[in-house]
């Protein structure tokens, strides 16, 4: 645990619940409208990078997917993206691994395009 960081359930930092929980994970749920069709998938132990997970965290990782998926599958999303951002450079702002499972669909801004140009819509819509 680190005591400033707001993933690690022990400071009770969240403002939200935890969707879903397992021996390594936990999924929390997207607080803003405009990210309702996502959920971050993060680990109980403070790592700053999914570099250092265990081999048993990894294990775990796929109960915590399956449960990810099954709780977005309302949406109905053509797809998914799922990716990691690691460091700072990379657009990560809290420094505990988080994994975002973000629910795609046809016709969006970028649809075809992967996690590139899901990154390139997302910056210009806030830009």
């Amino acid at each position: 645990m680190s005591d400033a960081c707001r993933f690690c359930l022990a400071n009770n930092l969240l403002t939200d619940a935890p969707l879903y929980q397992n021996e390594a994970f936990y999924v929390l749920g997207q607080l803003t409208a405009a990210r309702q069709a996502s959920v971050m998938v993060i680990p109980l132990r403070h790592v700053e990078t999914p570099f250092k997970l265990a081999a048993q965290e990894w294990s775990a990782m796929e109960d915590a997917l399956q449960f990810a998926r099954g709780h977005l599958q309302p949406q109905a999303p053509d797809g998914f993206s799922i990716g990691w951002n690691v460091g700072a450079v990379a657009g990560q702002h809290v420094m505990h691994a988080h994994l975002h499972v973000i629910c795609r669909f046809s016709g969006q801004p970028a649809s075809d395009l992967g996690l590139h140009g899901l990154i390139a819509a997302v910056n210009a819509t806030e830009n």
